[in-house]
């Protein structure tokens, strides 16, 4: 009788991060950023029909990377427990960090499941407050951690590298036209240069933003028209000079 093959929990473990890691690297970077009047998202080169970045609640947002039909169903299980949470007690009572809970606990008991392989996403759930102190950002990786940052983060692609530029250039009281800006530069800084495949008819960037400033009964949550950031970024790999300007178009997606 032949003795069962033996892997170390420490070692299965190692295998699967190193399987979910190289999942989300395949997927395109999702840059955020703090800035004055709240919190902008910058999406690479999204479908006309997939949205990495969507509205969750009042002032809650969603952004992610990896496979899209596992954070699609992560995305609609938070806007489902946010809403049941503010009809049953108040709309208050749902905040980014009793979400990003949520996530954390769905993402660990998966990753820590034998019987299923773990999910190849990462996401950032962010909340706009009444002050720049007061706004939450949450990066939850694939194995459920949840990561509390500040200033900016990236998740996808070429993310530390991006995060490297994004540490060095961000600061406190950015204006949403500099942050738009150096969100777009961190992109392009993460893109193969000459790849024109990224800025196709449907390629560019997306951007979105929680505005802490809307009036009253307005959404926080803000699209922008994307031919302005497509148009920065698809100059900036192409090494031309920035182009467009970036319009506001308040809604869903």
């Amino acid at each position: 009788m032949s003795t069962p093959f033996y892997v170390s929990p420490q070692q299965a473990m190692a295998d699967r991060a190193e399987y979910a890691r190289k999942g989300i690297a395949r997927g395109r970077s999702v840059v955020v950023l703090q800035y004055n009047d709240g919190v902008v998202f910058v999406a690479e080169n999204p479908s006309r029909a997939l949205h990495k970045v969507s509205e969750i609640y009042d002032r809650i947002a969603f952004a992610a990377v990896g496979k899209y039909n596992e954070f699609e169903n992560l995305r609609i299980g938070g806007v489902r427990y946010a809403d049941l949470r503010g009809y049953t007690y108040d709309r208050d009572d749902v905040t980014a960090r009793g979400l990003a809970n949520v996530y954390a606990q769905t993402l660990g008991t998966i990753f820590s499941s034998a019987g299923e392989k773990p999910y190849e996403v990462e996401l950032i759930v962010a909340e706009v407050g009444a002050g720049p102190e007061d706004d939450q950002i949450y990066r939850l990786p694939h194995d459920g951690s949840i990561v509390d940052e500040h200033g900016s983060v990236a998740v996808g692609g070429n993310a530390d590298q991006i995060s490297n530029y994004l540490g060095q250039r961000h600061r406190d009281g950015m204006t949403l036209s500099e942050a738009l800006k150096l969100a777009v530069e961190s992109l392009a800084r993460g893109t193969v240069v000459g790849s024109t495949a990224r800025c196709g008819a449907s390629g560019g960037a997306a951007c979105y933003q929680l505005d802490r400033q809307g009036r009253p009964g307005r959404r926080a949550f803000v699209q922008h028209r994307h031919q302005g950031a497509h148009a920065r970024l698809a100059h900036r790999l192409r090494g031309q000079p920035d182009g467009g300007q970036f319009r506001v178009h308040r809604g869903g997606q």
